[in-house]
């Protein structure tokens, strides 16, 4: 039985919101962009789109009814359905603690820009060094990081009902009206460039959707499945302790076969926007020289292309870092409650203790993340052919290395240990139908596993 001090979802939107909000963060606005436009606009929207509806829906499926099933957080999941894969559940719960040591970086970085906009400097902002500048100084981006760190404790300390779930009901419309609004207005750009040649923000649309086949291989085929397969993984939340947490938090009478599909609809169509919103608008501006920019397309050749805007420019760019903001606390709050939630129950403690402590030991962490960019500055050569420094490697480690493998395990456990009718009887537990469960047996015990494997064995380097 819960304790009250654990709380719960209030309902059924409330839990949609929180997951869609945990899902929705900054990989959807930053990164799924970029991908997109690196790996062929549409081909890679294909594939992305195929992954949410099977890989997507079995890992969380998954992870959402074994959490409801148990009423355990994942530490402790896989433990009480099999005593023997209690290392599943210490496995998954190292994912959250790796992540929260950078993504309140992240976050720091996100709160400086806004105040950038906030000032009206956003011809500083277009400068080539100015994000490099800004993350290599020793002071600055350790005061964002702490307010941002401290905004996500203050949300987690007052529980999940009070706390979370209202953040979120604030957020998540306001946050998917702005994303709609940039997105709109990027498509009416339009733009001349000094050799005469017009860009018009539908152009880039038709770039971002029309599937480019040129000098498409398998090799080429195979790093688009994998990069949207990672995507994935970053984007819905899954394999990391987060679902099967805010799981536990689910009423039974709540249809979860129906909340699934919601969230999926949500982070997927605000990937989607995102793309529309960013893509187009780079592309007016820069052409397709502008797309090559790979994960600086946020910090170094947006604040260019809201220059280019003119005045409106800086309430754009203040628009869009407000958002990315909030996209970011919300997955930053998620992360932080599967931490706070599991060592309640570890240690005993109450919300409000383990929330200041959490806060206090990951602000710690953090500094010393900021300090990878200079005082404790490396490169290293990573398995997957990429170098690395500290953010990068706890990056890595986190979602290239652990969550492949999780997923694999996770998938073996239920698909052939616990077997798939475990999960299918959580999901009709409301009285309520489970229509894709046919697609979910055979995902779960024969189609994902092997995915997972090549993934798994990609980023390793072995393939």
């Amino acid at each position: 039985m819960k304790s009250k001090s654990k709380g719960g979802f209030s309902g059924s939107l409330g839990f949609i919101l929180v997951a869609a909000g945990s899902a929705v963060g900054v990989g959807n606005i930053w990164r799924f962009p970029y991908l997109a436009a690196q790996d062929g606009g549409g081909v890679f929207l294909m594939i992305y789109l195929l992954l949410v509806l099977t890989f997507g829906f079995t890992l969380l499926t998954t992870d959402i009814a074994i959490g409801r099933r148990t009423k355990q957080k994942a530490l402790t999941a896989f433990g009480s359905i099999n005593s023997k894969w209690d290392f599943l559940g210490k496995l998954t719960f190292l994912i959250p603690i790796i992540i929260m040591t950078y993504y309140g970086v992240i976050g720091g970085w996100v709160l400086k820009y806004v105040t950038v906009y906030l000032s009206g400097n956003k011809s500083q902002a277009t400068q080539s060094d100015y994000f490099t500048s800004f993350i290599s100084s020793k002071v600055s981006p350790i005061v964002f990081m702490l307010i941002f760190m401290a905004v996500t404790v203050f949300i987690v300390y007052f529980g999940v009902e009070k706390g979370i779930e209202r953040f979120s009901k604030m957020v998540m419309p306001g946050l998917i009206i702005m994303i709609a609004g940039i997105a709109i207005f990027s498509l009416t750009l339009r733009y001349t460039d000094t050799c005469g040649v017009e860009r018009t923000g539908m152009q880039g649309l038709m770039l971002y959707l029309k599937p480019d086949f040129t000098g498409m291989t398998f090799s080429k085929f195979l790093k688009i499945l994998l990069d949207a397969m990672s995507q994935l993984f970053f984007s819905l939340s899954v394999s990391m302790g987060i679902m099967i947490t805010y799981g536990s938090y689910v009423k039974k009478d709540v249809n979860l076969s129906r909340s699934i599909k919601y969230i999926e609809l949500f982070d997927t169509g605000v990937a989607l926007l995102a793309g529309i919103m960013v893509i187009p608008a780079v592309y007016v501006f820069y052409g397709t020289q502008g797309m090559t920019s790979g994960p600086g397309l946020m910090f170094i050749s947006l604040p260019r292309v809201f220059a280019a805007m003119g005045s409106i420019g800086t309430i754009i760019g203040l628009v869009f870092f407000l958002m990315v903001t909030f996209a970011t606390l919300t997955s930053s709050i998620s992360i932080m409650e599967t931490l706070v939630a599991n060592f309640m129950d570890l240690f005993h403690m109450s919300r409000k203790k383990t929330s200041l402590i959490m806060g206090i030991v990951f602000s710690a962490a953090s500094v010393v993340i900021c300090l990878g960019y200079n005082v404790f500055y490396f490169k290293l050569p990573l398995p997957n052919g990429q170098s690395a420094q500290l953010l990068d490697l706890m990056d890595y480690v986190s979602n290239s290395f652990l969550m492949p493998l999780i997923s694999f395990l996770t998938c073996v456990f239920i698909g052939w240990v616990v077997k798939p009718k475990w999960i299918v009887e959580e999901m009709e537990a409301s009285g309520d139908k489970f229509t894709r469960k046919k697609l979910y047996s055979v995902m779960v015990r024969y189609v994902a596993p092997i995915i997972m494997a090549a993934l798994f064995f990609q980023s390793t380097g072995i393939l």
